[in-house]
């Protein structure tokens, strides 16, 4: 089985603010100059928030989540923030007005969340994370002390000019004050952070920077001290498309909405104009390794060889090196170069739900099954398929046009049709 590399900085970079500039993962910041001084010099606390809008995180997640665990390799402190508040309004979209969710929804989602982060961020030593959830210090605040501590240091015209905001004053159903006023909440969430904690430095995606900005414009006003934002950029396809909820192409990473399959195949697929970027960003390889990826790319593209090594790495990193090498079997063996029957059920499971599948009766026949997952468009064709020697079953052929599943079904349930070489589709006995 194949080891993951090491999750640790580069030693190739003096510092770690080197080491993000290389990765691709600073998009904008404040001082940059004083930014990369401090993270060369004594710990210093910096946090991230993750709003509870879903039940489970993210690629886009992901990539704070592992900007966050090299700042902390490099000996920082991070603070991991659940927006148990926050979560309760929703950062405002460019498009539309959130749908607000139940509050015991969205305390569900806190918990959760908080455990997920905990699988990405080392919970041990001087600079162990800490949890924290906003609603510890907005819930006790009355909308009075809210609008003379906070609300005063912010100005109007200042906030219509962020990018979500001016786009929705341009639509024809404009925004609604609770989601208006968020800015302000995160901005209220650094300078406590600030108080308890004395962190100096937020992190969020590049669309963020409104919101990280009016914390460091916050502090700066109320407590007149400086402070650090960091914007890393948005995780985009080849053709420039978000990934997100919001996209409705969400990766997420939790393996009961996102199989581990879906996540190797998601990485596998990926084009060669963007995975030498994605590697820099997501995995932990040292940069003379993700070098000669690239020339790899350029020379022997066939091979995949940066894809197969992105794939296994992220997924390694969120669901653990053993259950992405059983994504890996699933693949070969669904493809004809493994053997299907040594598949786990769960792994067989996750690499079916990738096909085209059918539910089927025991006494249905594999003619029947093939047009029903349009292999074949007729009961005709299905025969002159099995005459042509051209259909498999579980990888192996059948020439019995009258044949039924029952005698071809792995782990008492599923079964993978082939037509040809790589037409697959599946059949699943009903419950």
């Amino acid at each position: 089985m194949q080891i993951p590399a090491p999750i640790q900085l580069d030693p190739a970079f003096e510092n770690v603010w080197d080491e993000l500039v290389w990765r691709g993962s600073v998009h904008v910041s404040t001082d940059a100059d004083a930014l990369r001084q401090a993270l060369a010099g004594d710990p210093i606390t910096y946090y991230c928030g993750f709003d509870p809008t879903a039940p489970s995180l993210h690629l886009g997640n992901l990539a704070q989540l592992i900007v966050m665990r090299r700042l902390q390799l490099a000996g920082h402190r991070p603070l991991a923030l659940v927006g148990g508040s926050t979560g309760l309004i929703g950062d405002p979209k460019p498009t539309s007005e959130r749908q607000l969710n139940e509050r015991e929804t969205v305390a569900e989602w806190v918990t959760y969340l908080g455990k997920q982060m905990l699988r990405f961020l080392s919970d041990e030593g001087e600079n162990a994370v800490q949890l924290v959830n906003n609603l510890d210090w907005t819930a006790p605040m009355s909308t009075v002390d809210y609008l003379r501590e906070i609300g005063k240091h912010f100005r109007v015209g200042t906030m219509l000019k962020k990018d979500a905001v001016a786009a929705r004053m341009d639509s024809d159903d404009g925004i609604s004050y609770a989601e208006f006023s968020y800015q302000v909440l995160q901005g209220l969430d650094f300078r406590e952070l600030f108080l308890r904690y004395g962190c100096t430095m937020q992190l969020g995606g590049s669309d963020q920077w409104g919101n990280l900005t009016a914390g460091t414009e916050l502090i700066r006003k109320a407590e007149g001290a400086h402070a650090h934002a960091l914007g890393t950029p948005l995780i985009t396809d080849a053709d420039g498309k978000k990934f997100g909820k919001s996209e409705g192409n969400a990766i997420w990473l939790d393996a009961k909405l996102a199989s581990p399959y879906a996540m190797y195949q998601f990485w596998l697929n990926q084009d060669d104009k963007i995975v030498i970027k994605l590697l820099k960003a997501f995995t932990f390889l040292p940069s003379a390794e993700i070098e000669e990826l690239a020339r790899a790319v350029e020379e022997e593209p066939f091979r995949r060889a940066a894809q197969k090594r992105l794939a296994f790495e992220v997924t390694s990193f969120v669901h653990g090196a053993e259950t992405t090498q059983e994504a890996i079997d699933a693949s070969s063996a669904l493809f004809g170069s493994g053997d299907l029957e040594a598949l786990s059920e769960d792994a067989l499971r996750q690499a079916v739900e990738s096909l085209e599948v059918v539910d089927a009766s025991p006494t249905a026949s594999i003619a029947e099954l093939l047009r029903d997952t349009q292999l074949v468009t007729s009961l005709s064709e299905a025969r002159r398929a099995f005459q042509q020697g051209a259909v498999s079953v579980n990888n192996v052929r059948i020439q019995d046009a009258e044949a039924t599943i029952a005698d071809h079904l792995l782990h008492g349930r599923y079964a993978v049709l082939r037509r040809g070489k790589k037409t697959l589709a599946a059949a699943r006995l009903s419950e």
